[in-house]
């Protein structure tokens, strides 16, 4: 048995699978001449924290419940020049979520606003944050039924904990029940705890009477505004353009 063969079980037990992988690869550029003994060192270990980081990248995509797979490249910037694509692509570095500040993507429907929320979080999952990308109207619904089982301050939890919160389509419809007072808790726990990432069809002076209480509304708004990068996205929709343009 060779030492190769001795060291398997070992590496095995210490759950070093990136080494075990690419032992028999290394051994041999070792043996050829390929690498120094001090390099076959530091390759075998790099090769095993790149796959860890793999790892932990895709449990991070895979928790933060994207509906598609977005990401900024695949971006069609020139379909709608008004985009600020400096500022996305600046937010996009999420220094914005080290700061637990917050953004509010604002424009009418098909510009664009669900694909670059993603985007950023799916830049966010490889910057080594925690994400969760929910619809406002699934967010609320499993509230309110959290309710009725007990669990509410569990599922609260999957709002309030991770790094960066997106919530797609605030305000397609009036909030009604205790949904105002959920997004005022959503909005009162993260505030400079964690970021917010909110789409939304309806302009910044529009989102108060969703809460129906003017005082909760002035709570809830003076909080996310407080640290809030604000992009107004304005142009057609990608899925309906005009004169029939697709964009590509």
């Amino acid at each position: 048995m060779s030492i190769t063969d001795e060291l398997v079980p070992i590496l095995k037990k210490l759950r070093l699978s990136g080494v075990l992988q690419t032992l028999d690869l290394r051994t041999k550029e070792a043996d050829d001449g390929v690498i120094s003994h001090s390099d076959f060192r530091f390759r075998v270990c790099c090769d095993e924290v790149q796959r860890r980081e793999s790892k932990q990248l895709e449990q991070r995509l895979r928790r933060a419940s994207f509906e598609t797979t977005k990401r900024l490249e695949d971006f069609e910037w020139s379909f709608n020049p008004k985009i600020p694509k400096s500022k996305i692509v600046d937010l996009a570095t999420c220094n914005f979520i080290d700061k637990h500040e917050n953004v509010l993507l604002i424009g009418p429907t098909g510009v664009g606003k669900s694909h670059l929320a993603q985007a950023i979080g799916e830049r966010a999952c490889r910057a080594g944050h925690s994400v969760a990308y929910v619809s406002a109207h699934r967010m609320l619904s499993t509230l309110r039924a959290s309710r009725a089982d007990q669990t509410y301050d569990k599922k609260l939890l999957r709002f309030t904990a991770p790094d960066l919160l997106i919530v797609d389509d605030l305000g397609l419809r009036p909030l009604d029940g205790e949904e105002p007072i959920d997004i005022y808790e959503i909005v009162r726990q993260r505030y400079e705890r964690g970021s917010i990432i909110f789409t939304s069809n309806r302009a910044v002076e529009e989102w108060y009477p969703l809460f129906l209480d003017e005082l909760m509304a002035s709570a809830a708004m003076d909080r996310l505004l407080h640290h809030a990068h604000v992009v107004v996205m304005e142009g057609h929709s990608y899925r309906n353009p005009p004169g029939g343009r697709k964009a590509g």
